[in-house]
């Protein structure tokens, strides 16, 4: 095994040539000339890539630590239009966030407006690249105590078109949504996997803070 798990490769090691704006929407399509160091030595020539880019956005899994329930919800999506069985899909609480709202202030928010439920406390699980292939989408995900006990309830912004259900059911029933399939968007795969490691842990974290 090498010694070195992580290439050096950094900023300095990459170079863009070019960039075309294709389309500015609410997202924006760019097209970059660019290239990057080897592996194996040198510079690789110079190609193009179109990058579908959007702002930073930030997601949360409100989790009832005394019912051990979680809150999820349930949307029309369009980019799911090919789904197989329903482009309805069960996901968690996410928005976009800029320079002027931190992630943690994002997702308190939004889960009043998708979930109707206030996030007490706040633990990060991690960050990461959601489709580097081709976007440079970056998701900051939480894991949010939350008072699980409402019933269902339908939320979200008419003037963003939003028609969101809410719902909560225990944690046991959220991992076999996971495990089965009826689950297939990413933040909430990860949030409900890091809480089926974790969930003894927060336990007690939240119920001795």
């Amino acid at each position: 095994m090498p010694d070195k798990i992580l290439t050096p490769f950094g900023k300095d090691d990459y170079e863009i040539t070019n960039q075309e704006l294709l389309y500015q929407g609410v997202f924006r399509l760019s097209r970059y000339h660019l290239k990057h160091r080897k592996f194996t030595g040198g510079w690789s020539k110079v190609f193009t890539r179109e990058i579908f880019e959007r702002p930073s956005a930030a997601a949360v899994l409100p989790y009832d630590p005394v019912l051990s329930r979680v809150v999820l919800i349930e949307q029309f999506r369009a980019g799911a239009l090919a789904a197989p069985q329903s482009p309805w899909l069960v996901e968690i609480v996410a928005g976009l966030y800029s320079k002027d709202e931190s992630p943690q202030d994002v997702v308190r928010r939004e889960s009043i407006e998708e979930a109707g439920s206030e996030i007490l406390d706040i633990h990060p699980i991690c960050e990461y690249f959601v489709s580097p292939g081709g976007s440079n989408e970056y998701l900051k995900l939480f894991v949010g105590r939350a008072n699980a006990a409402q019933p269902e309830g339908f939320f979200g912004l008419d003037e963003e078109n939003e028609d969101i259900r809410a719902f909560s059911v225990p944690s046991k029933k959220a991992f076999e949504m996971v495990k089965d399939g009826t689950i297939k968007t990413s933040p909430a795969i990860i949030a409900l996997q890091w809480l089926q490691i974790n969930q003894e842990w927060l336990n007690n974290l939240w119920q001795t803070s």
